[in-house]
């Protein structure tokens, strides 16, 4: 595997625990770390939501994961990303990285336990129960991707680990 191409999406419903997990393993990481936050790049530096922010965002993601390809260790890519909304993302990422150097994981938790980890978040003021239940969407994996599936059981720890022994070959 070649040090200066491995991609790690994460992927899952609000508050299941993507961005919690991107910053542990770019911690654990270390300098020469990307992470690309989707809700950053669509929110704040594109202000964009819905169908524009799906359209809008798409390009730039790209070309984000071509700069991390260029110059950056590991790149991680975080978001809710759903499958059919993204899928010129995910075929772009697997043809930069190809699939040896491309971890995918997806968490699959029930409403309630994503209710439950956004109860703990720095952001649970910002929004609730009702956007949660708008934005759900059930298990969408996608099609292109290996992607490794994280259940409510894991913790945050235990899912840090086994994206470090993946992405390390251990």
């Amino acid at each position: 595997r070649s040090p200066l191409a491995v991609l790690i999406v994460l992927r899952g419903n609000s508050g299941s625990g993507k961005t919690a997990l991107s910053k542990r393993l770019q911690e654990a990481l270390g300098p020469n770390t990307m992470r690309i936050s989707h809700d950053t790049v669509r929110m704040e530096i594109l202000n964009v939501r819905g169908e524009e922010g799906v359209r809008r965002s798409t390009p730039l993601l790209i070309e984000l994961l071509r700069y991390g390809r260029a110059h950056s260790a590991v790149t991680i890519l975080e978001g809710i990303l759903p499958s059919s909304d993204y899928a010129p993302l995910f075929v772009a990422a697997a043809d930069l990285f190809g699939a040896e150097n491309l971890f995918a994981y997806y968490y699959d938790l029930p409403f309630a336990e994503t209710l439950a980890r956004h109860a703990t978040k720095p952001n649970r003021a910002d929004f609730g129960e009702a956007e949660m239940r708008r934005w759900w969407q059930g298990r969408d994996l996608v099609s292109s991707l290996r992607e490794t599936v994280f259940g409510p059981e894991l913790s945050l720890e235990e899912a840090a680990a086994q994206v470090l022994r993946d992405v390390r070959g251990e």
